[in-house]
């Protein structure tokens, strides 16, 4: 009830007084309305008035507030553009300390505009794919050539800034995870992205090359990004994922070329995600997984290409998941699961040609993975299974070919794993057993033809 309705039903009860017959002195005859009704309809039309003036007036200042935060906006639009301007031109300066400010401003600015933050950030990515002369930078010399070190330093300084936004304890309001990196073709001798967590987005190394120096992914998280080094060339300089974390997304090698240089994944967790190096090209160099622990997702080298360098999963623990070197040729290397232990998952060389490499699994513990040679093909390579504990699981030769090479088991511990060999396709060059072991073959050990045992 308004006070206006509450004033109207008081005077309602007031008792109205009859007209006396003869006017009061002082007073016209011919006034007939009452004072009180007089008094009332003022206050009505001062109410009404107020009403409508207050109104017209919110109208206004309603109006002018979005005119007044149109322009701020316009004007803010303008400043920034403005920045965007400046932090570009320091960029493409000639003097490094110039380039350096410029790589902070556009970075500043990034933080400051969400709305073109990628942008922001595709500009810092695209200093990174300029030409870059590596080996200048490398060969130079205090008062020689520099320019280059100056450059080295400014790009170090353009990786180290987008790390820094990509770090966990990032403000969630600075932070850059999520968004893409562009650095497709780019040429590395050093970097660091350390600790950093990629959670979405995209981060494309495609066709970059590494010739120098580390590209450290020391501790970093993947749990959803897809980082892309397709295609990419290492010749000399490494990428090194040390403890890191992958449990989603995707890390792809797919058709990159390894002709010197180190790849490790030493001490990772790969509980989930995918780490591909389908068609890759091993010349030389080394892939190390370490220690890495396997929990789950997938290690993919399907087609891969084996022809140098070293592949080392020592010390690996596999307790699910699954590695498959599918239709891989090994044509030379070294290929090692020395001391690794194998509790569950599969590891797979379905289909693997090996004519020249060395594969071995010394000291290698089996309690219940499932390590597949299905149809691969031996005719110049050796495998040896030194000293190892079949305690669980199988190791399987369905459809292998033994036609030449070695294959090799010394010193073999047979206490509930199975070495299943019943099924091979081709038995002319037959593995290498220890002295004794085919007099009485141990019950884990099922050998092909007449040789074959009962299973345990």
């Amino acid at each position: 009830m308004t006070m206006l309705t509450r004033l109207l039903d008081h005077l309602s009860t007031v008792p109205i007084p009859a007209p006396s017959a003869s006017p009061v002195p002082g007073q016209s005859s011919s006034s007939g309305t009452p004072f009180w009704v007089t008094l009332l309809v003022g206050l009505v039309g001062g109410l009404l008035g107020g009403a409508g003036a207050f109104f017209g007036a919110w109208r206004s200042s309603g109006a002018l507030r979005q005119n007044t935060e149109r322009t701020l906006e316009h004007e803010r639009t303008r400043l920034l553009n403005e920045r965007f301007s400046t932090a570009a031109e320091l960029l493409g300066r000639k003097e490094a300390a110039c380039r350096l400010a410029g790589v902070h401003a556009m970075a500043g600015l990034a933080d400051d505009w969400v709305e073109r933050r990628q942008t922001c950030i595709d500009v810092l990515c695209a200093y990174l794919r300029m030409p870059y002369p590596v080996e200048r930078a490398e060969d130079a010399r205090d008062g020689e050539q520099v320019d280059e070190k100056a450059n080295r330093e400014v790009r170090l300084t353009v990786i180290r800034t987008i790390r820094d936004h990509l770090v966990p304890d990032a403000p969630p309001e600075t932070s850059w995870s999520g968004y893409d990196l562009d650095f497709t073709g780019a040429a590395f001798d050093g970097g660091d992205f350390s600790n950093a967590s990629f959670s979405s987005g995209k981060v494309d190394f495609a066709g970059a090359e590494f010739s120098s120096g580390t590209l450290h992914f020391l501790g970093a998280k993947f749990s959803g990004s897809v980082v892309s080094f397709r295609g990419a060339k290492f010749s000399g300089g490494a990428v090194g994922f040390h403890n890191a974390e992958i449990s989603g997304g995707e890390v792809s090698f797919v058709h990159a070329e390894l002709s010197d240089g180190v790849v490790s994944f030493r001490g990772v967790e790969i509980s989930g995600g995918m780490v591909s190096f389908v068609g890759v090209k091993f010349s030389g160099g080394t892939v190390h997984f370490t220690g890495t622990k396997f929990s789950g997702g997938e290690v993919y080298f399907r087609r891969a290409e084996i022809s140098g360098g070293g592949l080392s999963f020592g010390d690996a623990e596999f307790s699910g998941g699954e590695v498959y070197f599918r239709e891989v040729k090994f044509s030379g290397g070294l290929v090692t699961f020395n001391h690794a232990k194998f509790a569950d998952g599969t590891v797979g060389f379905y289909w693997a040609v090996f004519s020249g490499a060395t594969l071995g699994f010394a000291n290698a513990q089996f309690y219940g993975s499932t390590v597949g040679f299905t149809n691969a093909q031996f005719y110049g390579s050796t495998v040896t299974f030194r000293d190892n504990r079949f305690s669980g699981g199988t190791v399987s030769f369905d459809g292998a070919e033994f036609s030449s090479g070695r294959v090799a088991f010394v010193g073999p511990l047979f206490d509930g794993g199975v070495v299943d060999m019943r099924h091979v396709a081709v038995w002319s060059k037959p593995p290498f057993f220890e002295d004794g072991l085919l007099a009485v073959p141990p019950a884990g050990l099922l050998l092909p033809g007449p040789l074959s045992k009962p299973s345990p």
